[in-house]
């Protein structure tokens, strides 16, 4: 499916949802630029902690952010993310490091910066561009904003399953991380994570990934006719 008029499509979710997933099979289908807002944030935590800057220095941060670079190059099978010019795209899907992302994007000076430059890569058009408050603060605006979510205990067993986890205690420690991270997404001062009012909620729970890029594919297909 090719459309003529660039859109800016926005995907939200809690972590496990599906996000990431529908996000690039979609942008691959339209032939768009697939963006992920996280990889964002979790360059910004591997930065402090290779710094040893506290997570909860909101100021620091701040001023951490300022002088950081991160550029995502999008690719087949996902985005290339540069730190100051250093490919982080692996470290930064570790599980300390994602962690920490949770952290750092609760303070507001931080999305600010965040959300102005995410801005800036989807301003042409031609997007999908995923994260937790992508309908509601980055692109109030997009053509489309969908909202997935699922089950907690499935999305739980996806991130045990990626993470190629087996013991109980592992599970256990995923299950309780997912739930820690969902409590400071949702309740969180800036952007916190909630549908927009006009997003399309889609419960991937009981969906396949192809079923769900299909329905997702539906609604473009209809903005586009409109």
């Amino acid at each position: 499916m090719t459309t003529a008029r660039k859109l800016v499509i926005a995907i939200d979710g809690p972590a496990g949802s599906g996000k990431s997933t529908i996000a690039a099979r979609l942008a691959k289908k339209l032939g768009y630029v697939n963006l992920e807002s996280g990889a964002m944030y979790r360059a910004l935590a591997l930065k402090a902690m290779e710094r040893q800057i506290s997570l909860d220095d909101g100021e620091a941060l701040q001023q951490l952010a300022a002088s950081t670079v991160i550029d995502l190059e999008p690719r087949g099978e996902g985005n290339r993310v540069l730190l100051d010019g250093r490919d982080v795209s692996q470290r930064v899907r570790d599980a300390d490091v994602t962690a920490a992302a949770s952290r750092v994007s609760i303070h507001p000076p931080v999305r600010e910066i965040m959300v102005q430059r995410q801005r800036a890569l989807g301003l042409g058009g031609g997007v999908v561009m995923e994260g937790r408050d992508i309908g509601t603060a980055v692109f109030p605006n997009a053509d489309v904003k969908i909202f997935l979510d699922a089950e907690e205990s499935v999305r739980a067993e996806r991130r045990i399953v990626q993470s190629g986890l087996r013991s109980a205690e592992d599970t256990q420690r995923v299950i309780a991380e997912l739930a820690a991270r969902d409590q400071r997404d949702r309740t969180r001062s800036a952007s916190p994570l909630v549908a927009a009012p006009d997003a399309v909620h889609v419960d991937t729970t009981h969906k396949s990934i192809d079923d769900v890029v299909a329905e997702v594919e539906g609604l473009v297909r209809r903005v586009v006719s409109d």
